[in-house]
């Protein structure tokens, strides 16, 4: 578009668009006396590709009315930069030439996920079929936070499960039971279920909450470690994608004096924390290898918690509770 060409359009433009600022004048004003649209015709055709004819100029029109042309004008203008957008389109900061994206990910390239909730943790429960990664992560993350929780177990096991099925309550409720009442580590309550062959979005919703229910009761069994002057020692092995995380948990006694005495072989980096109401104790490692921690003066049927964060890996740590008992 040349300069006379854009002349002609920005004096039309700034006709079109112009505010009421004569609104002390006559309501009737002449066409002609507004600068610049002497050849109105021929700067809509010009405007439209040459297809408007305009056979007559209104000589008049009332100020506050929308005028037919302006209408007109501002549907060419519109078509004109839906056009220029079509056929270049915008264009993102980062981009050097226009890339298609896909409308959306089945999995994201990046997954916040912490080290602790690593899929080769799941080989250490006993389940006929394994849970899809996913629902893995999911269902380790709500027992994290169920685990020091004075809930019952079968209301944890509801608790940890029902994000999954919204829409289930009662059922889940029924099955959480009879998972209850299976032995620990069994897959006695998956019995009677057919296909336990197929993958797990292939099983029926019943199926999938029952194996659901026994996966969470085996991960809370295993984020607590009940430990007594007669079974005065627990190990426990967590399998992170940062390595394997041992511990090893004490309670010794003299006297009437108690004391936990926690010993962990760390992958990476942490932070050990065992906490009781009154008390904890807190150890950090600058490099992989053994820590330890102790508390004393514990007290039975308290529950501590024992939080093991590995820095520069993950900021959330992995929680585990211990329960002593005379």
């Amino acid at each position: 578009m040349n300069s006379d060409s854009e002349s002609l359009q920005n004096q039309l433009l700034a006709w079109l668009l112009a505010e009421d600022a004569q609104a002390g004048e006559p309501n009737l004003v002449h066409c002609e006396e507004n600068e610049g649209v002497e050849n109105f015709s021929e700067i809509v055709a010009a405007l439209n590709g040459g297809a408007f004819e305009l056979k007559s100029i209104p000589q008049t029109f009332r100020l506050g009315e929308i005028p037919t042309v302006q209408e007109r004008f501002q549907a060419v203008l519109k078509r004109r930069l839906q056009s220029q957008i079509q056929n270049h389109p915008p264009l993102f900061p980062w981009e050097a030439q226009l890339t298609e994206y896909p409308e959306c990910l089945d999995k994201p390239s990046i997954e916040l996920v912490p080290v602790w909730a690593s899929a080769a943790q799941q080989s250490k429960l006993n389940l006929p079929i394994p849970l899809p990664e996913r629902v893995f992560q999911q269902l380790l993350e709500k027992c994290q936070a169920l685990v020091a929780s004075s809930l019952p177990l079968g209301a944890k096991l509801v608790a940890a499960v029902e994000s999954l099925f919204p829409e289930d309550s009662q059922a889940l409720n029924d099955l959480a039971g009879l998972v209850l009442r299976s032995p620990s580590r069994s897959v006695d309550a998956l019995e009677t279920m057919p296909n336990l062959e197929s993958e797990y979005p292939d099983l029926q919703p019943p199926q999938q909450m029952a194996l659901s229910l026994l996966a969470a009761k085996q991960l809370l069994e295993n984020l607590t470690l009940p430990i007594s002057a007669t079974n005065p020692v627990v190990e426990r092995q967590w399998l992170t994608s940062a390595g394997v995380l041992s511990l090893k948990v004490e309670y010794q006694t003299q006297g009437p004096v108690t004391k936990l005495k926690v010993q962990s072989e760390l992958p990476s980096k942490a932070i050990v924390k065992l906490q009781g109401d009154a008390s904890q104790a807190i150890a950090d490692s600058s490099s992989p290898g053994c820590l330890s921690v102790e508390l004393h003066d514990t007290q039975p049927n308290q529950t501590y918690t024992l939080e093991v964060e590995l820095k520069e890996i993950d900021q959330r740590p992995l929680l585990f509770v211990i329960v002593p008992t005379m």
